[in-house]
This record gives structure tokens, C-alpha cells and sequence, in this order.
């Protein structure tokens, strides 16, 4: 149980909550993992899954920021890349959030973090000294950032979707499931930083701000 928190805390604490201090930024990048594609294929109807938090980001930074790009950054991350885009179904979430689809750009092709973000760059061709933000969840934002800073996007870190609190009591107790799916999840994300690292695919092992 502790281990499992104390992998995922590391992570989650690597980059803290996005302050607005500095005014509103030139664009967001949302990246994919919100929508479970098949679901929303069988279903005909976006289904959300785990990483849903990313959703309500948009639409919280669509109204904020009503002058600020946006772009989502989802494909087909299946094993065989037989499932339709996740960017087939954001539309229609738009439309029921009140959000207007010409706000939003969409790159389908990514099936990773890595081709998030070197086909995101590429779709928005980013000026020195624009100010874009990057919302994925606190887990996963030390090896996405790593990602836009390879391929030369510099962005600011907007984690959402916490699962261990602020000063990691490793010490609450947690359903056994639970904790073995949080485990298997921290993991994941450790070995995914270690690979990207040894291939190239981040700009260090460990991003911080």
C-alpha cells in the first residue's frame, strides 16, 4: 500500500496545480485518454472513462480562456489500432458542454504520448513566446511534458485527476482492488518513463517545472 502511493505521489507532486497568476495562455493542448472509443462505437454515444477529469478541464478553460486554442490530442492507443480515434467522439461532447466545435482543433493520428506530441506541434506550429498549457492527469504529466519539451514545444503543466492528496498520507487505507489497480497504474507510468528516457523520446528521465 505504501509503495504504491509513495510511486504514484512522486509523480503527482512532480508538477504542482497551474497558477493564474500569470494571465491566460495562448492556447491547451489536451491530451487524449479520456474516452474509451469502442464503448462510444457500440454505444453510438461518447462514453468517459477514467481520465474524464481532462473533460471538465476543457470546458472549465474553453469558458475561462474564450480566446485561447485549443487542440485535443487522442487516437487510437489499442494494441492493434483497430478502434476509431478518440477524437471521433469530442465533438459531440462539445455540443453537450456548450462549447462551440470551431473552438477546438483535433489531432486523431497520436497512439501514444510520445506522437501526442510531436503531431500536436505540428498541427500548431507554436511562435516563440506563446504561453500554451498542457492538461493530462498529475500521474502522467512528468513523462508528457518530457514529450512536448523533445520535440521543442515548451509548455506549462495543468495536472488534474490526483489520486494520492497533497502531503501523501501513506498511511489511509484503501479497498484491496483499488489498490492493486493504483498500483499496476503508478507502474505503468515508472516503466514508461524509463523507456521513453532510454529512447529518446523525453527530454530527461524525470521532468519538473
Amino acid at each position: 500500500m505504501a509503495v504504491r502511493k509513495f510511486l504514484t505521489h512522486t509523480l503527482e507532486s512532480r508538477f504542482p496545480p497551474w497558477a493564474t497568476g500569470r494571465g491566460g495562455p495562448d492556447g491547451i493542448v489536451i491530451l487524449g485518454g479520456a474516452i474509451n472509443s469502442r464503448l462510444s462505437r457500440d454505444f453510438d454515444e461518447p462514453v468517459i472513462g477514467a481520465g474524464g477529469d481532462r473533460i471538465v478541464a476543457m470546458a472549465k478553460l474553453a469558458r475561462a480562456y474564450p480566446n485561447a486554442r485549443i487542440v485535443y490530442s487522442g487516437g487510437d492507443p489499442s494494441l492493434f489500432g483497430n478502434q476509431p480515434p478518440e477524437t471521433d467522439f469530442v465533438y459531440r461532447l462539445l455540443d453537450g458542454l456548450g462549447i462551440p466545435r470551431d473552438r477546438v482543433s483535433l489531432e486523431p493520428r497520436s497512439r501514444n504520448t510520445a506522437e501526442n506530441a510531436a503531431f500536436t506541434v505540428e498541427l500548431v506550429k507554436p511562435k516563440p513566446g506563446d504561453r500554451w498549457i498542457l492538461v493530462t492527469s498529475a500521474q502522467h504529466m512528468p513523462r508528457a511534458v518530457g514529450c512536448f519539451r523533445r520535440v521543442g514545444f515548451p509548455v506549462e503543466a495543468y495536472p488534474v485527476g490526483w489520486r494520492t492528496d497533497r502531503h501523501a498520507n501513506l498511511g489511509t487505507p484503501m479497498a484491496f482492488g483499488e489498490a492493486l489497480a493504483r498500483f499496476d497504474s503508478a507502474a505503468y507510468e515508472w516503466i514508461g518513463l524509463v523507456v521513453y528516457w532510454m529512447t529518446g523520446k523525453t527530454s530527461e528521465f524525470l521532468p519538473s517545472p
